[in-house]
């Protein structure tokens, strides 16, 4: 992990509240993927932390939904030639395993982001099937990245495009088909609780990525404790934010 000051190449919008914000740092940075970084905006005592989509040497890309006052000054105040305070990279991110040829991603909402640099890197690598799922076509973004895939379901809430349904659903409509060796998630709770569910008798690992609200991004503040399934507590920033779909409580 490093602190860096990084240049704002672009700041975008993307889709309805949400923001892709490119940087440039000093250096090239290792990220692996699920990896995330905390941003800081001035005026505001803690950072922000936001998923990386995209490090390709010394360019670093996140995404971001606008919902409270820090990100909408970050999406309104930051442009092009700025600077930004950055932690990055955190957490400990996915893992698939050489053995593991068929890697399904589920992600629902900005959960979607932390599986975008998946996709970069296992596309070509191994077989990727994605199963997005938006609250209706308005929200769609990245359609560039998510085509990397090997196979693309989108879903919306209200059937305005692709499957009609949670992306779980549009999941589990093919899992049969697909025979996912693994299997890697984000996005709100009761969409990973029903991912957990529906995957209780399938013997497929699945690794989910939480959301939470932090504090440091370090482990140091304990604002992003989850609790484990054995009783114990983990530091989504630090322990996390990737852990075994049956380590955690959802």
């Amino acid at each position: 992990m490093r602190e860096v000051t990084a240049t704002i190449l672009e700041n975008v919008r993307i889709a309805e509240n949400i923001f892709s914000l490119t940087f440039a740092t000093e250096e090239e940075i290792s990220v692996r993927p699920g990896q995330f970084c905390m941003v800081g905006v001035q005026n505001f005592p803690l950072r922000r932390p936001i998923a990386v989509c995209k490090a390709e040497g010394e360019r670093i890309t996140v995404c971001y939904q606008v919902k409270g006052a820090g990100t909408h000054t970050l999406a309104e105040n930051y442009k092009q030639g700025e600077t930004l305070s950055v932690l990055l990279p955190l957490g400990n991110g996915f893992y698939v395993k050489d053995e593991e040829k068929r890697v399904a991603l589920v992600g629902g909402g900005v959960g979607i982001f932390p599986l975008i640099s998946a996709i970069r890197a296992y596309a070509g690598r191994k077989e990727v099937y994605s199963y997005m799922g938006f609250k209706n076509r308005a929200a769609y973004c990245l359609p560039y990245e998510l085509q990397r895939s090997d196979r693309l379901v989108v879903a919306t809430d209200d059937g305005s495009m692709g499957f009609r349904g949670t992306s779980v659903q549009a999941f589990m409509a093919e899992i049969d088909d697909v025979k996912p060796d693994v299997v890697l998630s984000c996005g709100p709770v009761p969409m990973l609780h029903a991912l957990k569910k529906a995957t209780a008798d399938r013997n497929i690992p699945v690794f989910v990525s939480l959301e939470e609200r932090m504090g440091c991004g370090i482990g140091a503040c304990l604002v992003c404790v989850c609790e484990k399934t054995d009783g114990a507590h983990a530091r989504v920033c630090k322990d996390g934010p990737v852990f075994d779909i049956n380590e955690v409580t959802l």
